[in-house]
């Protein structure tokens, strides 16, 4: 009898093995995966297909299982029934894809997907302005207006006092005052 130990992020997909001594294949299986994929795999692709009712899944789960009986060619090659093997872990593959599909669409009923329109163009024109600033000026101005903290909090974070960050604050406000009336960066209608 033969015991397989399974750690903990082993998969079980193999199932209990028939295994038959001697040499050569059984059940009419060479020794030669090439052999046996050429004569295996259009019979198991038509049952996974019948199984998934979608003929690109049902090829995808069939390779998929080829390819992980492929390092273990040496010891399948021994099953009486190999293509049970594959078989079985082919359906395994389909039933995965079924769970997570089933899964992402529980996910998406809960999920809305909020339509977010792109900015206006006085968004552009005052980000445009904002970027034209010098960097204390404009930090200020965002820490103030947009993050909503005190002149005392901006003072605090920045390590300045907080007659400077009123300089900051109203010498910013008036450069973006300037920028954004200057008639270069207002759209005509002409």
């Amino acid at each position: 009898m033969m015991v397989r130990m399974h750690g903990p992020g082993d998969t079980r997909e193999e199932p209990p093995p028939a295994v038959t001594e001697g040499a050569g294949g059984v059940s009419g299986v060479s020794g030669s995966f090439e052999e046996f994929y050429a004569a295996t795999f259009q019979p198991l692709m038509l049952q996974l297909y019948a199984y998934t009712a979608d003929i690109d899944h049902a090829r995808d789960a069939v390779q998929e299982a080829f390819s992980r009986a492929w390092p273990r060619w040496n010891k399948l090659v021994h099953y009486d029934h190999p293509a049970a093997w594959i078989r079985t872990v082919a359906m395994n593959v389909a039933r995965s894809r079924w769970r997570r599909l089933r899964a992402a669409r529980a996910h998406a009923r809960f999920r809305r997907d909020d339509i977010v329109e792109g900015p206006s163009p006085d968004r552009v024109a005052l980000a445009r302005a904002l970027a034209t600033l010098p960097e204390k000026q404009r930090r200020a101005l965002v820490l103030f207006h947009v993050a909503d903290l005190s002149i005392t909090e901006i003072a605090d974070q920045e390590g300045a006092a907080t007659g400077t960050v009123k300089s900051w604050l109203h010498r910013g406000r008036a450069a973006l005052a300037a920028a954004l009336s200057d008639p270069g960066t207002e759209e005509t209608d002409a």
